[in-house]
């Protein structure tokens, strides 16, 4: 099928470690990389590395808060002052990084040359664009992206260098795999670029070291956004006909929050489905990017979840083959924060597509949807994204369909998710619980598959929603919070059934 597949041994896994995981290096090594591994143990393993914790931040912008790193700096700023000083503080952190994990004196001048090239390297191309786009020939604008993978790369190609470098100090045969195209000639695919780099490396006696962007002609970023490593990890699992996946996080796969649920309360899955991990995807739920995910189901190689802290831990694998004939819910989750969108419009009775024209102006401001209903003359979506491109959605909307009422709150989604919840009754129930816990429904969806059940809540409820529904769906036991009464007509405004669109 392809080169690298040949240089591959059919007994050899993939590994994922993530950016929290990696921070914590003496556990990664420990736990993951070398431990008491005898060397025989040590090979048939591929290690694609996220940057360490905070740098992709830096680099480009906060993900949680939006604080501009030099990436955003460099797109809005006229001088070279502000994303200049803001690559110099990126360089100090991963120096005074590298102090910290290296104790040999040579490998932290070779670390920290690495650094000083891969930064100053990529300070004269950004100041070279800079002044090629004064001119006003050339549009910055349309060097953005680049820029943007450009920067993004420096932190997954500092961890993995530092990574290589740790290894062999510990007489480990590693092997620097780079596929972030620094200063390559000539543009690649995915797939050429890593056949490029894995041709010339053999997994029985060596360890790649894989950095966890690539640069390709696609623009992984483009298309995947921050979720680039693992489609880099799952499109080497496929092209070299690995035997199983592994992500190393910081976390079990768990039922629920711990953080929400306590930690005594929650249970590692243990087994699931690539159905699951579908649902988990549309929640929020960081298990593996849903595009990453579809290469490896495609391709019948199963996914494991490991806690990086807990190496004796088998962890949670997710497969093809799960279809459990006992009914039992898996995890209770949701989504803290997100915007109904109900649009009235009566019009819409009997127009075939009607629908249409809502969906478009959702898809031209990458809005998600996470769930939705409508009836003869409402159409109601439930999206996550920030809170300025919900306005210009509504704006659109009502630019389009004057004749239409449009309307948007801040909602919280909970979602019950298990492999097989076909159990009867399971939908009543979980209503019931929500009710006797004081959380008033504004939706609920109990799709035809039975892999998921829906409700949207009042966002203050999310929290007390999640808790009561794990504790009476996965713990077993009742609910402790104080129940209820409620007449039969408040039962039927706020409770419906209704089929997942």
């Amino acid at each position: 099928m392809v080169s690298a597949r040949k240089q591959a041994d059919a007994g050899h896994s993939v590994h994922k470690i993530g950016g929290t995981s990696m921070t914590q290096v003496q556990a990664v090594m420990d736990n993951i990389l070398v431990g008491d591994r005898d060397e025989s143990d040590l090979y048939n393993r591929i290690f694609v590395v996220s940057a360490y914790g905070g740098f992709t931040d830096l680099l480009l912008e906060n993900k949680k808060t939006g604080e501009a790193g030099v990436y955003q700096l460099y797109a809005g700023s006229e001088t070279d002052w502000a994303w200049g000083d803001a690559l110099n503080k990126v360089a100090d952190r991963m120096c005074a990084l590298n102090e910290e994990i290296f104790q040999d004196q040579n490998d932290l001048k070779l670390a920290n040359s690495f650094v000083q090239e891969r930064v100053e390297g990529t300070r004269s191309c950004l100041m070279d664009l800079h002044r090629l786009c004064s001119f006003g020939h050339f549009k910055l604008e349309k060097h953005l992206l680049t820029v943007r993978e450009m920067l993004s790369a420096i932190g997954e190609a500092h961890s993995a260098h530092n990574t290589m470098l740790l290894l062999r100090g510990k007489g480990v045969n590693a092997v620097f795999a780079d596929l972030s195209g620094w200063r390559e000639p000539e543009a690649s695919t995915l797939d050429e670029r890593i056949n490029s780099v894995f041709e010339n490396i053999d997994v029985k006696s060596q360890m790649p070291i894989v950095t966890g962007y690539a640069q390709c002609s696609e623009g992984l970023m483009s298309i995947y956004g921050r979720g680039y490593s693992e489609v880099t990890f799952s499109r080497i699992a496929c092209l070299t006909g690995a035997h199983e996946a592994i992500i190393h996080k910081e976390f079990h796969l768990s039922s629920a929050d711990p953080r929400i649920v306590g930690e005594d309360a929650v249970r590692p899955i243990g087994r699931t489905s690539y159905d699951v991990a579908d649902q988990l995807s549309n929640m929020g739920m960081e298990a593996i990017h849903p595009r990453a995910a579809k290469g490896l189901r495609q391709n019948g190689i199963p996914l494991r979840i490991a806690n990086t802290f807990e190496p004796e831990h088998p962890g949670t694998v997710i497969d093809d083959d799960f279809h459990p004939d006992e009914s039992r819910v898996e995890i209770v989750t949701g989504i803290g924060t997100s915007f109904e969108i109900e649009v009235f419009n009566q019009d819409m009775v009997g127009v075939p597509g009607a629908e249409e024209e809502v969906l478009s102006v959702l898809k031209r401001y990458k809005v998600p949807t996470v769930t939705k209903n409508l009836n003869a003359n409402t159409i109601t979506h439930y999206v996550s994204a920030p809170l300025k491109q919900i306005r210009r959605c509504v704006e659109e909307i009502e630019s389009r369909q004057p004749e239409a009422s449009v309307k948007t709150r801040k909602v919280a989604i909970v979602s019950v998710i298990g492999a097989n919840i076909s159990q009867p009754g399971l939908f009543a129930r979980a209503v019931s619980i929500l009710d006797n816990a004081g959380v008033e429904l504004v939706a609920s969806h109990s799709p035809s598959r039975r892999v998921d059940l829906q409700f949207v809540v009042a966002e203050g409820d999310f929290n007390k929603a999640i808790i009561a529904l794990h504790r009476g769906l996965v713990e077993g036991k009742k609910s402790a919070t104080a129940t209820k009464t409620k007449n039969s007509k408040d039962d039927g405004d706020n409770v419906g059934e209704l089929a997942a669109a």
